[in-house]
């Protein structure tokens, strides 16, 4: 029997037409695949749009954006020495605004600002607000640049013709330029109120600064070449102590054989050696430090006596990001890279990102303007850990302890080289824990992992070779489109 189409599904040259629904899935489909590829022209953009650069209050920062979010309102970011930190204020929309600081002028100009108040956060909210809308208008075009790219490739796999091609180009691109534009509106109109009290960086990430360390009280110490400050591995823990220690040498345990001793004799310096084990930002460095039954007053406080010194030497942040305890929860897990105790991990590099800034701010504003030298952390591993496998010790988890240990490396790098100091990488090659020449304590020393006076000696060659290096510049910032 033959079948009788209807005349309904017939077109004028006698052609077959497809059912009604059958068209309306396709229209649907296509549809959704337009605004599909119209959202991911919006995420691709935003993940390749340059950041716009602003200068404000002797600060470069980076304005970008944040992936589109699906919350209609929520905190930007802000990268503060490699670290991605949640702002204080809040903003309106899917797309928020991402700060990445690059470089820190401290001068007349900053200091104005800090007194005039006023002044510097309307400078900052404005050149933010200024390199948002630069960000965002960019962004906007390499979107709707993408979504004609993406919209061409369908219409080419679907064999449109070419009066449908246009037509769905010219709708999806008017698309995407109108769900920019909204965020536009939604997030421009609300940057400057959310910034309105934005006068630095601490603003953004909800820590204001400390108050700058005072001298401390006692005579000038103008014979002074070189101060050090820092914590046990500059002390040299776990080393003999040095000639003639008083009471607060031996709680903070400084040795003869610290880089600071090996630096004096070399360039025939008096070298004042502050560092106290245990030491952190906030309770050594910049304020006062209980240790043993001594109480040590701020190092950076002490260090402003030597006025008349020409080198500041830092070595700090393994207690900071409590790197001890980290390690030995990792020998008592067996696992050192597991979710846990990586969230925690990044947890404790955010805050010391903030405390870092704070320091070196302070370092920054020392009257003298000396070269400040910031010291990275060894790896005390190496490549061969056989010795430690009877400890539970295995080649997976020293790797993941050494990609720990980089982290905060990287964090004290972009820091120095942000303030323009010399950021200087300690290696320890050849000479691990389980070497026939070890620069570090064995596990079962008084300081495990510290450095021997080999080590001490090799971190002071460091110091040393960047000293005799030219003087750093400025971190460049990268250039706008």
């Amino acid at each position: 029997m033959q079948l009788i189409k209807s005349s309904k599904d017939r077109t004028t040259t006698g052609r077959l037409e497809p059912p009604a629904w059958r068209r309306r899935v396709k229209i649907l489909l296509n549809v959704v695949a337009c605004l599909f590829l119209g959202a991911l022209s919006i995420w691709l953009a935003v993940r390749v749009t340059p950041m716009q650069t602003v200068k404000a209050a002797g600060q470069t920062v980076q304005v970008g954006a944040t992936s589109p979010r699906l919350s209609g309102s929520g905190p930007g970011e802000v990268n503060l020495f490699g670290q991605a930190i949640s702002t204080r204020p809040e903003f309106r929309g899917p797309i928020r605004p991402r700060l990445e600081l690059t470089h820190i002028t401290i001068n007349a100009q900053v200091g104005q600002f800090a007194r005039d108040g006023d002044h510097g956060t309307l400078d900052l909210s404005a050149r933010l607000t200024d390199g948002w809308r630069r960000y965002l208008l960019w962004e906007t075009l390499v979107s709707a640049g993408f979504s004609a790219l993406l919209l061409a490739a369908l219409a080419g796999v679907q064999h449109w013709s070419g009066a449908t091609r246009v037509k769905v180009l010219a709708t999806g691109v008017l698309c995407v330029l109108a769900a920019n534009s909204a965020c536009v509106y939604l997030l421009a109109s609300s940057t400057p109120e959310a910034l309105k009290r934005v006068g630095s960086v601490e603003d953004l990430v909800g820590r204001a600064p400390s108050s700058p360390v005072p001298p401390a009280r006692g005579p000038a110490l103008n014979d002074v070449n070189a101060v050090v400050i820092g914590d046990s591995t500059a002390a040299a823990m776990g080393n003999p102590l040095v000639d003639d220690p008083d009471a607060l040498d031996r709680a903070c345990k400084r040795s003869r054989d610290s880089y600071a001793v090996y630096l004096a004799q070399s360039n025939r310096w008096k070298v004042l050696n502050l560092a106290c084990s245990g030491a952190t930002v906030t309770s050594g460095l910049l304020d006062v430090q209980n240790v043993g039954h001594q109480v040590a007053p701020p190092q950076l406080a002490v260090a402003q006596r030597a006025s008349k010194a020409s080198v500041v030497i830092v070595s700090i942040g393994a207690n900071d990001v409590r790197w001890a305890e980290l390690t030995g929860l990792c020998l008592a897990a067996k696992a050192c890279d597991d979710r846990a105790s990586t969230a925690y991990y990044q947890q404790q590099l955010n805050t010391f990102a903030t405390e870092y800034y704070d320091l070196l701010g302070q370092l920054k504003r020392l009257p003298q303007h000396p070269a400040v030298l910031i010291n990275q952390y060894y790896d005390p591993f190496g490549e061969n850990v056989d010795c430690l496998r009877s400890q539970g010790v295995d080649q997976a988890m020293a790797d993941a302890l050494r990609g720990r240990l980089a982290d905060m490396n990287a964090l004290l790098d972009k820091g120095a080289r942000a303030f323009g100091f010399r950021s200087v990488p300690q290696h320890f090659s050849g000479h691990g824990l389980c070497s026939q020449g070890p620069f570090v304590q064995g596990t079962g020393a008084e300081a495990p992992l510290h450095p021997t006076a080999a080590g001490e000696l090799a971190i002071a060659l460091a110091d040393q070779q960047a000293l005799n290096a030219p003087a750093p510049q400025p971190t460049p910032s990268p250039s706008s489109p």
